[in-house]
């Protein structure tokens, strides 16, 4: 196999930790080296050593400083390490300038090894794409090609236990395959003819044919992983104001340690030596290495823990701003419901055959594609019902349809079609109750009256009802957005539990309604399909869509839910908070650290080689206190 884009990606990551960590130990063994010999008198070449041990454990960090103070025009706190390092061989401290560099550099060594920790998930995203697949040549044969050469319309073969090449459908065969790739969720789903597949999933069962229907460029986990990297490279509002504040910051430490240099001197009566050591030891305590990695780390750890079960945020933005939401806005249709309405009653005249009435009810609606017609002809097949056909059909946009029998003329639509006063009079006005209920109903009437009734419902998704709760008890206000009408909003409302709703709602209504409620509550979601309700995700301060892998939602929100399962949507938000409070702690410790230190300077209780400790131990720490955020929250 060739070289794949994992391993081109490891290598990338994992280069720089290891530069770094064998600069970082030969610095170390010249160190003890030079120590050794300053032990034997040989002290020229002690400090030879000593400068060695500068040169190549600072190099990196250095390299790294000088570059970002060319291109952002100011200093950095790498810059800070290496003024330090200086100013201690200037003074003689040779071994405690080496130490700084020392630990600095096994410091800048962990940090890029543990920020790779959360690059590593993108690794493995990528190891999951195939770098070859199976095409079916026109003579039958099957040849193992790379998937940057397929082109659209090929037939692939795919075989148990290998994973999907390329997006695309299937052919021929029946089998189950692992979805949590795209999804999050570990149970099979079986894929037959016809059935979408995507790159990266895992056939599990049966050997299937397949056409490619995206090139291998744009598939969606392609899509998916790009997603992820954008996201891991877009700052959040706190780490952009971090790193703005870090050249202030280096400015004021700088002023502070030029004033420290000659200050205790004339007002303290410290001797020349000692307060240059201090202004030296100053600059090394205050450096902000630890404020500087507060935030970052626990983002993209964040970002990653959502991308591995199926939560995608197009950045660090979005991921801050779900932890600060005070209610939520659900559209209903394939949100909060299924999107697929079933019949859930179907009631006849006394004096007429069940399944007679049934057989034309779902002959007439055949010739429909409305979702509607599409559930009356599901229930017809679960009852066994064959429907009539050679019926002449009349469609009457807006009402309904009328038909042509043997018997005579039949018509099937909403109470205005068939008559209103027939309706209240059917079955003792049952209709109205149906309705209430929050049924939509269809009505078949012929010569003598109402012949049947079909009542149709948008059935819940089955973890609606969970996800609404736990919101609630996160503290967040929900709303239910639709455009069904009062009764059927109604109904819905009080079955998922939502603490209000608004009925008859057009989508560019729903903008409206969004506005309201961000000026009584300042920060809204907004839950959707990512389709019509993109002016209401784009509006929301987090556009949240139910994405179930389709493009439309990868484009259009800035979270989204890659199975329409709403749980992942509390989990998001628990993960949002999580990171913010981890974000809050580190920034709290690394500024205590930093006062702590800078104190204990001034009261000469701490040495150079103890501040170099207590600083770049306290980084290590919130970077490791950061990748928290990698673990499952529960």
């Amino acid at each position: 196999m060739t070289t794949s884009a994992k391993e081109q990606f490891d290598e990338k990551v994992d280069w720089t930790a290891r530069f770094e960590l064998i600069a970082a130990i030969l610095s170390g063994l010249f160190i003890l080296a030079a120590w050794l010999l300053s032990k034997n008198g040989t002290e020229a070449f002690s400090i030879t050593l000593y400068i060695l041990a500068f040169l190549i454990g600072g190099y990196a960090k250095a390299k790294e400083g000088i570059e970002e103070t060319i291109k952002n025009k100011e200093l950095n706190v790498e810059m800070l390490m290496v003024f330090a390092a200086i100013g201690s061989g200037i003074i003689g401290y040779w071994a405690e300038g080496a130490i700084l560099i020392f630990i600095f550099a096994i410091s800048g060594a962990l940090e890029t090894y543990t920020l790779n920790k959360s690059h590593k998930e993108i690794s493995s995203l990528m190891e999951m794409q195939p770098e070859e697949a199976w095409l079916i040549t026109e003579d039958g044969s099957e040849q193992k090609v790379p998937t940057a050469s397929l082109s659209l319309g090929a037939v692939l073969l795919v075989k148990p236990g290998e994973r999907i090449p390329v997006d695309g459908q299937v052919l021929s065969g029946i089998t189950s395959v692992d979805m949590s790739a795209i999804n999050g969720e570990s149970i099979p789903v079986t894929k037959q003819e016809n059935d979408e597949l995507f790159a990266g999933t895992v056939n599990i069962s049966g050997a299937i044919r397949m056409t490619m229907t995206k090139p291998s460029s744009e598939t969606l986990f392609q899509k998916i992983i790009a997603m992820v990297q954008n996201a891991q490279s877009e700052k959040s509002p706190s780490q952009q104001f971090i790193e703005r504040f870090e050249g202030t910051y280096v400015k004021i430490v700088l002023a502070a340690v030029v004033i420290m240099m000659f200050l205790p001197h004339f007002l303290l009566n410290w001797d020349w030596t000692t307060t240059f050591y201090r202004a030296i030891v100053l600059l090394v305590v205050a450096s902000p290495c630890a404020l500087m990695a507060a935030i970052m780390p626990a983002t993209l750890a964040a970002v990653s823990n959502g991308a591995k079960r199926g939560v995608l945020f197009k950045g660090g933005l979005h991921l801050e701003h779900l932890s600060s939401l005070k209610a939520f806005a659900f559209d209903k249709t394939g949100t909060l419901t299924t999107g697929k309405p079933v019949v859930m009653d179907f009631i006849v005249r006394k004096d007429t055959n069940p399944k007679e009435a049934l057989a034309l009810f779902a002959g007439v609606e055949s010739l429909s594609n409305h979702p509607l017609a599409k559930a009356i002809i599901q229930y017809a097949n679960e009852q066994e019902v064959i429907p009539e056909r050679n019926l002449h059909i009349e469609d009457v946009p807006g009402y309904g349809i009328k038909a042509e029998t043997d018997n005579g003329m039949i018509r099937i639509g909403n109470p205005r079609f068939v008559g209103i006063d027939l309706v209240e009079s059917f079955e003792d006005g049952i209709a109205e109750a149906l309705a209430n209920e929050g049924k939509t109903v269809i009505f078949m009437r012929d010569e003598h009256g109402i012949v049947a009734l079909a009542a149709l419902k948008d059935t819940l998704r089955k973890e609606a009802v969970t996800s609404i709760k736990e919101l609630k008890a996160l503290g967040i206000r929900t709303v239910m957005l639709t455009g069904d009408n009062e009764k059927t909003a109604h109904a819905i409302a009080e079955e998922v539990g939502v603490d209000s709703y608004v009925a008859e709602c057009l989508p560019e209504e729903k903008v409206v309604h969004l506005k309201k409620l961000l000026k009584n509550y300042e920060t809204v979601g907004m839950v959707g399909d990512g389709i019509n309700d993109a002016p209401a995700l784009a509006t929301a301060t987090s556009g949240i869509a139910m994405g179930e892998g389709t493009d439309v939602a990868l484009e259009t929100a800035d979270v989204v839910l890659m199975q329409n399962d709403l749980n992942r949507l509390s989990y998001a938000i628990k993960l949002s908070r999580k990171m913010q409070r981890i974000v809050k702690q580190n920034v709290f410790f690394s500024i205590a650290v930093i006062a702590i230190l800078i104190i204990s300077n001034f009261m000469q209780v701490v040495d150079l080689p103890l501040g170099v400790i207590g600083h770049e131990g306290s980084t290590i720490l919130v970077i490791l206190n950061g990748l928290r955020m990698l673990n499952k929250i529960e």
